[in-house]
């Protein structure tokens, strides 16, 4: 059984083209974990005239991993290193399972690591 993790990427003043740059930048680092995929978000049918590839979400990605709390975590840790790596410049990620969501920033570890653990504990519970 799979998983789908929403991770969308966000940056203070970054237009729809910034952000796809991020999120395409993300997705090769996720493409290095055990996901079975990394694709576009794509919101809603193209309307006449355009491409589907126009209606994609910017800066969202669907990533698509076993059910299992391992498997999750590996993605989200792939997130948060590269978050860090992208320092205090405003950057931040939203990921969300079903009803549960988690948004990272440049903030302190020790507040990352409670909540990314309150994530992990809650993707780990069966559907009510």
């Amino acid at each position: 059984m799979t998983q789908s993790i929403v991770v969308a990427v966000d940056e203070s003043g970054a237009d729809a083209e910034r952000l796809e740059e991020l999120s395409l930048q993300l997705r090769e680092e996720l493409l290095g974990t055990d996901a079975e995929d990394v694709a576009r978000l794509v919101e809603g049918e193209a309307p006449p005239g355009t491409r589907a590839l126009d209606v994609a979400a910017a800066g969202a990605l669907v990533v698509t991993v076993a059910s299992t709390v391992g498997s999750i975590a590996s993605v989200v840790e792939v997130v948060r290193r590269w978050l860090t790596r992208a320092g205090g410049d405003g950057r931040t990620v939203e990921m969300t399972i079903g009803a549960n969501h988690l948004k990272l920033s440049g903030g302190p570890r020790e507040e990352q690591a409670r909540l990314i653990e309150a994530f992990l504990q809650a993707a780990g519970q069966p559907p009510v």
